[in-house]
């Protein structure tokens, strides 16, 4: 269970996130404009913020502004607007994801549960570096060695061997490595996964088995 802060000045729209959040196991408390939310901040510890942009008394980037002062709190920004100046200045803010309105409250809870699985990942150190046989990885360095030889990968291939060895030993979807990795506005196909699973497998020489084709499925990290 996560406890997550809902920040909009459109009670509607707390209601139905609210109602799909407590759903899926969290706790919920809501601010109507964006001072209320640091000052709900300054007082509580949340898992994660979802907060609209356009609010009374203090604007969604102005609230993350502040509370980013005071705590590192995962935040998903909400928009009526899909201008791409918005979500570059909402990123180099530190906001986690940018949702436009209107959005599926299905698609929101799916990018609220990859926010937490990818904070809850960072927050484990003894998750950090692995070791597999011959094989190393580093996570927080981004590096991956083969019998002490570093490898070179290109970012999405460390990405998703990161994220497969987060989750080793589980089934993992094509669709849902598209989702969490590449992200939900991907226009690719499931051939994206595919090409790079092969070059990931080429990569790691000797241990290119400890990822395992699920047939009709996807694939999973098995060492």
């Amino acid at each position: 269970m996560a406890k997550i802060l809902i920040a909009d000045d459109e009670q509607k729209i707390r209601e139905v996130i609210r109602e799909y959040s407590e759903f899926n196991g969290h706790e919920v408390t809501e601010a109507p404009d964006g001072m209320t939310a640091v000052g709900l901040c300054k007082l509580n510890d949340y898992d994660l913020i979802i907060m609209d942009i356009m609010m009374p008394k203090l604007d969604g980037f102005s609230a993350c502004k502040e509370i980013k002062k005071i705590k590192d709190i995962p935040i998903i920004m909400l928009s009526a607007r899909s201008e791409e100046y918005d979500k570059l200045f909402g990123f180099e803010l530190g906001i986690d994801d940018y949702v436009v309105k209107p959005f599926s409250p299905k698609e929101l809870m799916a990018r609220v549960n990859a926010v937490l699985a990818r904070n809850n990942a960072a927050e484990r150190p003894s998750d950090k570096v692995m070791t597999f046989d011959g094989l190393e990885i580093n996570i927080p360095a981004r590096t991956v060695s083969v019998d002490g030889e570093k490898v070179d990968l290109t970012p999405k291939e460390y990405d998703l061997l990161f994220y497969l060895v987060e989750n080793k030993n589980i089934a993992l979807s094509r669709d849902k490595l598209l989702s969490d990795i590449w992200g939900y506005d991907f226009f690719g196909d499931d051939r994206t996964i595919d090409t790079h699973i092969k070059n990931l497998r080429n990569n790691l020489g000797k241990y290119r088995d400890f990822i395992v084709t699920l047939r009709g499925v996807g694939y999973k990290f098995e060492a």
